[in-house]
């Protein structure tokens, strides 16, 4: 336990990210931890589906080869210590492969596991759980790929009070790795509930490696070269105060408007997101330029938390496929979308004769259009389909091609490898269990230290009292002018399962109150038509002068159960910014004058 500063590096953000982040980082003065996430949902099936087929297989392994490979002399030397939930499906497999290549760098380091998220292999009793979010019964067991539970950050802090210099494991909420590197520094307890949600956040905001220092940033220009753009790092101070930076001698750009981003990224309701070790409520943080590239950030809050713990599940539902081709010339659109009816007609003709369904969903998506002011177009056209049987799938593949001699005029596509494959539907479905019936288990060297958990009793309550929303503005006199709303703000988006999230923050606090009233939820239906078959939810955080949306049933199944061009709602928030606002004339300029 110390007061100093913490100082960790956030170097991965999914499994595929950069390699070169680690040793970007790895120039950071005084770093005390590295980060590394890896996992989503659907990376957990595909990681199952690996194990089975090798059981050394089931994780990250660009963690060895990449992120570790040639920096291990130099994370031992500089007595870096690292935390990641590579191990995937199998967290054992990964430690004796990071062990093979501690040996093989001649560095003697101390790697820990920590399993029991993992509960496929339990003898659980499915039959009366409930989908979280939609109530549906649990899916078959003979479809299932892999079942994990959310651990929080405590066992893995405990590997680090035991001494390991690598911590690893399976499946833990992604902020959990920095907030255990907290709790082990500062000796935070499980009923600190506000330092937990300020380590949480410090967390979120490292998570996803670049997208806090200007990787999709709304002002993506002022970020400079992105080639060079650097990783995050955050100072932690012992109160829960930390500073975001990046390494020196790296582009990209670190101000509040781009952390601001990265916190409402992908969190739902900003008061009320749930963790293993706390809920926490964002609403009323802050967020301060410190310096170059140094934004601090402030005030989070926590409450006690649910004492469940979140559970993934992945489930085989049938196969799907598509292709993308281009069209030309007058009416290219219209001439997508018949070509697309030619080739679904001939082979939902070949389903009927062979006694198949018709397709569960189809998808005819066409982007692009006019480069000028002519009849001239050019678009490009994805077709998709998904069918409890791959033979289905397949037959439609063959037709959108076999077609081509009787297209309308203008087809034409980039040849490669050959015709797509179906390909298998991975869908998530999520439940909640008791944090009691997840025993998390910690083994150092290959000794178990005998890890319990803090007891949490269970709770229903996660939402307190809603802070106002903001003073919607009234119908004024004064002359009004309209702007696009990425004149007046910035917007970033992502998914939560079937639900598209897109957090809004004004660029001056003024501008709120007309941002609030041009995004209603009438307005905002309108622009996800006719995608949209849930429910809008809006949420105000005042505390940077932003907002939280939340559209539900919009992504046709989230992830790879979805046929949509966009299935994880990445360019939701640019759909958005090109929204109209009316505002005051004087309000602008003044807005404008000041800035000056």
């Amino acid at each position: 336990m110390t007061n100093g500063p913490l100082i960790i590096g956030g170097a991965s953000g999914f499994w595929g990210e950069a390699s070169h982040a680690t040793r970007q980082l790895l120039t950071t003065p005084d770093l005390d931890f590295l980060v590394y996430d890896y996992l989503a949902e659907i990376t957990m099936s595909i990681m199952a589906r690996a194990r089975l087929k090798d059981p050394e297989l089931g994780y990250a392994t660009d963690f060895i080869a990449g992120a570790m490979g040639g920096n291990l002399a130099e994370i031992s030397k500089k007595k870096v210590r690292v935390l990641s939930n590579a191990g995937g499906v199998n967290p054992e497999a990964c430690a004796k492969a990071l062990e093979d290549a501690a040996r093989k760098a001649g560095v003697s380091l101390k790697i820990a596991v920590v399993t029991g998220d993992d509960l496929s292999s339990e003898a659980l009793d499915f039959s009366d759980i409930k989908e979280m979010f939609d109530g549906k019964p649990f899916p078959a067991l003979d479809t299932i790929a892999s079942i994990n539970a959310y651990l929080g950050a405590f066992p893995l802090a405990a590997a680090l009070d035991a001494g390991a210099d690598i911590v690893l494991t399976g499946r833990c909420a992604d902020s959990a790795l920095v907030l255990a590197a907290c709790i082990h520094h500062f000796g935070w307890r499980h009923t600190n509930h506000d330092l937990l949600a300020a380590g949480s956040l410090a967390g979120h905001l490292l998570e996803c490696g670049p997208q806090a220092t200007g990787g999709n940033f709304t002002d993506w220009e002022r970020a400079g070269d992105l080639a060079e753009i650097g990783y995050p790092v955050a100072e932690v101070n012992a109160d829960g105060a930390f500073v975001v930076t990046k390494p020196p001698e790296t582009t990209g750009i670190v101000v509040p408007a781009s952390v601001g981003e990265q916190m409402l990224y992908e969190i739902g309701d900003p008061q009320a997101y749930c963790l293993p070790d706390v809920i926490c409520d964002f609403s009323q943080v802050t967020m301060q330029q410190s310096g170059a590239d140094r934004v601090r950030v402030s005030g989070a809050r926590g409450r006690r938390p649910t004492g469940k713990l979140k559970v993934s599940t992945t489930y085989m539902d049938g196969y799907r496929a598509g292709h993308v081709l281009q069209f030309n010339g007058r009416d290219a659109r219209q001439k997508a979308i018949a070509y697309g009816e030619l080739g679904l007609k001939r082979a939902r003709g070949y389903l009927k004769a062979l006694g198949l369904a018709d397709y569960e969903d189809t998808c005819f998506e066409v982007s692009g259009g006019r480069p000028g002011d002519s009849n001239y177009e050019e678009v490009s056209f994805k077709a998709a389909v998904r069918h409890k049987d791959s033979k289905a799938v397949g037959i439609f593949l063959r037709e959108i091609i076999g077609g081509a001699l009787a297209a309308p005029p203008g087809l034409h596509f980039f040849t490669g490898a050959g015709r797509p494959k179906p390909s298998p539907v991975v869908r998530l479905y999520s439940f909640l269990i008791d944090a009691v019936d997840v025993p998390a288990t910690v083994v150092l060297d290959g000794k178990d230290i005998g890890f319990e958990a803090p007891v949490v009793a269970v709770r229903e309550d996660v939402v307190p009292g809603r802070p106002p929303d903001p003073a919607v503005a009234k119908e004024t006199a004064e002359k009004l002018v309209t702007c696009t709303l990425e004149e007046l703000a910035w917007a970033r988006s992502g998914d939560k399962g079937d639900a598209a999230n897109i957090g809004v923050i004004a660029r001056h606090d003024d501008y709120v109150p007309w941002i609030w009233r041009a995004l209603d939820e009438e307005t905002i239906a309108r622009v996800f038509a006719p995608h949209l078959k849930g429910r809008i939810e809006r949420f105000v955080v005042p505390g940077i002068g932003g907002m939280n949306i939340l559209l539900h049933e919009v992504l046709g199944g989230g992830g790879i159960a979805s046929l949509r061009d966009d299935a994880q709602g990445k360019g939701f928030a640019q759909k958005l910014l090109a929204v109209p606002v009316d505002l005051p004339q004087a309000l602008l300029a003044g807005v404008e004058k000041g800035s000056h």
